[in-house]
């Protein structure tokens, strides 16, 4: 039976605080074990890897996962700090948010639906891909011994299937009411702090920039055919009516991009695919 190396717990004692004791010393073992083990990340396998496969009481560490009392946001809260204290203690701090499907299947895994695969998918090949969604926020810092940006992964949140919430009538919370949600939190974590979040496309709607325009910048890509408009006209006082929402239609991208009118300024890009520099106009 190994036991757990006293450098693992020193870098856990930040995350002490959060649990029970008898929670602390089962998660530290799991903690060990996943670090360890190769291919497939299960309980089973963290356990088997510490030399624990035949405990006896092996289900107290299936508890910590999902019974024991434990504030999982908490322990993301403890984590983003230690972050941004390490990697940003100033300056502006940029985070990304992106999904990923967990291919997960069998009787019991009920929020898991049927979504595109963004591995094996490209622009004109679709492919599906059955497993659970999960939603994840990262800390992008650059780290410079690897020359490049990492994503440090500090919170996630399981976004179940629309399936599943019918099923359960509960209210389907879409991908960008979660994304609302998340992001939120994070600003409520680093009030003092300038946010800059970093997203693809699925994040590019208008009620989620809007919402979240007064608290953080959000960076994403528009479609080419996106409906762009100039802001509505102010209303003038006696005006009988709604007031306008928006004002006058604005040339899309693809148009813009056709228009031989169109000024273009070159962009020096650094830290390009693969670490590089490039120019881009």
């Amino acid at each position: 039976m190994s036991a757990v190396p006293h450098s693992l717990e020193h870098w856990m004692a930040p995350f002490a605080a959060l649990f029970t004791r008898p929670t602390l010393r089962h998660a530290l073992v799991l903690v060990a074990g996943t670090l360890l083990t190769p291919g497939r990340r299960t309980v089973t396998a963290a356990l088997s890897i510490m030399g624990r496969r035949e405990d006896g009481g092996f289900a107290k560490f299936h508890r910590v996962l999902n019974r024991n009392r434990w504030s999982s946001r908490a322990v993301a809260q403890r984590l983003l700090t230690l972050l941004v204290t390490s990697f940003v203690p100033q300056g502006p701090v940029v985070i990304g948010i992106d999904e990923t499907i967990e291919r997960r299947w069998g009787a019991k895994i009920k929020p898991r639906g049927i979504y595109r695969d963004p591995v094996r998918s490209s622009h004109g090949h679709f492919v599906k891909a059955s497993g659970l969604r999960w939603i994840v926020v990262m800390l992008l810092v650059p780290i410079s011994w690897a020359g490049r940006v990492w994503a440090l992964p500090f919170l996630s949140a399981l976004a179940p299937s629309e399936r599943f919430s019918r099923e359960t009538r509960r209210r389907h919370k879409k991908l960008t009411d979660w994304a609302r949600q998340l992001l939120l939190q994070v600003r409520r974590w680093l009030p003092n702090r300038q946010l800059i979040v970093v997203a693809d496309s699925s994040y590019a709607a208008i009620e989620l920039l809007n919402d979240l325009r007064a608290h953080l910048t959000i960076i994403t890509r528009l479609r080419l055919d996106a409906r762009l408009f100039e802001l509505a006209p102010l209303q003038s006082p006696g005006t009988i009516g709604r007031p306008r929402v928006s004002g006058s239609r604005l040339p899309s991208l693809a148009q813009r991009l056709e228009n031989a009118e169109t000024s273009w300024r070159c962009v020096r890009v650094i830290g390009w695919y693969g670490g590089s520099e490039v120019s881009v106009g």
